[in-house]
């Protein structure tokens, strides 16, 4: 994926890759970002960019020493293919994580506005108090995706905000001069029991109860007395974990999620010395032959795309890290059809439950 600027020759990757052509490393809201800056002659240095999914902005502002905030493994991992990619140090980029206030002031932040306002939310705070008090932020997004409550939250945080003009399908949002704010605390709360509740950052998914797929998984749940090693695959707030330990509390349970704030949320709804948390997109921590039992909830909306490639990549690693007599138990949205490609990774597959929405398969045997 070819891009020119400012003389010039970029060449993006996608991590993960995909096979669907028509998927890049970047939007029209990034260009419209370069074109913004470039045509009101912006000064800058050491700008913070939010949602910056492949390293696109990052790569190309990497002489002005940016600060890049990672949301996820896959989205660090992307940064560092495509900064090696054109020989750059990678110590250019600063990285820094969702929650972390680190000792810097910044004269520019870029925010790809994301699909989660909630995840807008907590990162203007973010932004907004790494901002010097002349500084400016720029929020970019596809027309097709405004909200107006991308507007409100704005407006909570900045006296001036004001939109462009629309270019390519896309806007930006210029906002200046900081308002005082007080202290936020950026975590929802969502009831599970009488006597348990699941604390999440905001962010993560499904922030105002547990997933309907998943609660339908949670009902039809089979723990065996010889299931010892257990993975919770894309774990989230780590719901399936906890309902896990419930059944077999002597197990070793570990949770895996490409999600810096998933990994963060449940860490604060499990506290056992059994459990063992994973900031990993994929399943390279683990040797061959480890689970007993793998439980997944997997993820295929990926912003506003929905991708079923990494799914399936998922499921190769989950046939490797499977024992022999290992079982992998999955909810997935029935129009996706899994099956199809579940039954060329295992020799035995079942239905557990299904209904008009969700199915549960029980798959075994790794081919």
């Amino acid at each position: 994926m070819r891009f020119a600027y400012k003389g010039k020759n970029y060449t993006f990757e996608r991590y993960p890759k995909s096979e669907n052509r028509s998927l890049k490393a970047w939007s029209a809201a990034d260009e419209h970002l370069l074109k913004y800056i470039d045509e009101n002659n912006i000064p800058f240095s050491q700008p913070i960019i939010y949602n910056d999914r492949f390293g696109f902005l990052s790569t190309i502002f990497s002489e002005q020493l940016p600060n890049a905030v990672i949301n996820f493994k896959s989205q660090e991992k992307a940064l560092d293919i495509n900064l090696k990619k054109h020989n750059i140090d990678g110590n250019n980029v600063n990285k820094i994580n969702p929650l972390e206030e680190p000792n810097l002031s910044s004269e520019l932040s870029l925010v790809k506005v994301p699909k989660s306002l909630e995840l807008f939310r907590l990162q203007l705070s973010q932004a907004q108090k790494l901002l010097d008090d002349k500084g400016m932020i720029l929020c970019a997004f596809m027309t097709k995706y405004f909200s107006p409550q991308i507007l409100s939250i704005a407006e909570e945080y900045f006296e001036q905000c004001e939109q462009s003009k629309a270019w390519k399908k896309s806007r930006i949002l210029i906002l200046k001069k900081k308002k005082k704010i007080l202290k936020q605390e950026f975590i929802n709360s969502i009831p599970y029991s009488e006597s348990k509740k699941f604390n999440q950052y905001y962010g993560v998914f499904s922030a105002k109860n547990i997933d309907y797929a998943t609660q339908f998984l949670i009902e039809n749940i089979n723990v065996k007395p010889t299931d010892n090693v257990i993975l919770d695959l894309a774990s989230g707030n780590g719901v399936l974990a906890y309902v896990t330990l419930t059944k077999k509390p002597d197990s070793e349970i570990h949770l895996l999620d490409d999600s810096f704030l998933a990994i963060a949320s449940s860490k604060m709804n499990l506290d056992t010395k059994h459990t063992h948390f994973h900031y990993n997109d994929s399943l390279s921590d683990f040797e061959n032959n480890t689970f007993d039992l793998i439980i997944s909830n997997p993820p295929f909306h990926f912003e506003h795309e929905t991708n079923i490639e990494v799914t399936l990549e998922l499921f190769n690693q989950v046939k490797r890290c499977l024992k022999d007599k290992g079982r992998f138990q999955l909810v997935t949205s029935k129009h996706l059809n899994l099956k199809t490609h579940l039954v060329k990774l295992f020799k035995k597959m079942s239905i557990v439950n299904q209904n008009e929405k969700f199915i549960i398969y029980l798959c075994a045997e790794p081919i």
